[in-house]
């Protein structure tokens, strides 16, 4: 058993899919979870069921791209709970599925505020509470889109690229603070975010195109966010002390390199 006692997790976009099970993966090792979300009504809903469970947990309403909203979170969970031991950097949106000439500038521009400044806010702000407790941990949340080409994806598979390299950046400049900083790339994970590109990709044929999903992974099928959120709880312990810098594809088997 991994134990997370005496720990303190933010994590972001932790109202569903992947931050959801995560921040109840954390809950369920003995950590204290502070979850941020844009949407206050399925946040203070994944809240309440960590405190109906038995678990202690704060929500926070923010938005990841705001500078404001970044410094008010790490705040919150520093106030309510004293520390930030374990940062999963997860928020992210996947924007529309068109080819790269046809992509909405807008569209282009919003996914890049939310999964990179998002991401990059959030090292800003968290890793000098981390510096001044003398360690932490940090997971991002990537994708193997953050490791391929993905044809009318060309925001999200950039800015999944882009996470990868600030994580390898906040990991050599986190060292000599006893921070370790890894990323996670889970493949096509049975979530939201998975059903909302399938629909974009086929309108009326998502769940044709979910199977589609599943069978292009050697072991046929899709991940759970439990699957996923496991993974994240190995690198939030002290068992992947020696480990920074990576990415860790969790993709059964989608790619192999």
């Amino acid at each position: 058993m991994i134990d997370l006692s005496g720990k303190v997790a933010v994590v972001t976009g932790g109202a569903g899919g992947i931050g959801r099970a995560a921040a109840q993966t954390f809950v369920r090792a003995g950590a204290k979870v502070v979850i941020v979300d844009i949407s206050e009504d399925d946040g203070m809903r994944a809240a309440h069921e960590i405190e109906q469970s038995g678990g202690e947990a704060l929500f926070v309403r923010a938005d990841v791209s705001k500078a404001e909203d970044v410094v008010a979170y790490v705040a919150a969970a520093h106030e309510r709970f004293g520390s930030i031991d374990v940062f999963l950097n997860n928020a992210a949106w996947e924007g529309v599925v068109e080819s790269l000439v046809n992509y909405p500038d807008h569209v282009f521009d919003k996914v890049m505020a939310i999964n990179i400044r998002g991401v990059f806010l959030g090292l800003k702000y968290v890793l000098p509470v981390m510096y001044a407790q003398g360690g932490g941990v940090v997971i991002n949340t990537s994708s193997i889109a953050g490791h391929i080409g993905s044809p009318g994806l060309v925001a999200y598979t950039a800015s999944k690229h882009a996470v990868l390299g600030m994580t390898k950046t906040a990991a050599i400049e986190g060292a000599k603070f006893n921070v370790r900083v890894n990323a996670v790339s889970p493949g096509a994970v049975d979530s939201r975010m998975l059903h909302s590109l399938a629909q974009l990709k086929q309108p009326g044929g998502a769940e044709v195109q979910m199977r589609k999903y599943a069978i292009d992974s050697p072991n046929g099928r899709l991940a759970t966010p439990d699957q996923i959120s496991n993974v994240m709880l190995f690198l939030a312990s002290d068992l992947s002390n020696h480990m920074s810098g990576q990415s860790f594809r969790v993709d059964g088997g989608r790619i192999m390199y």
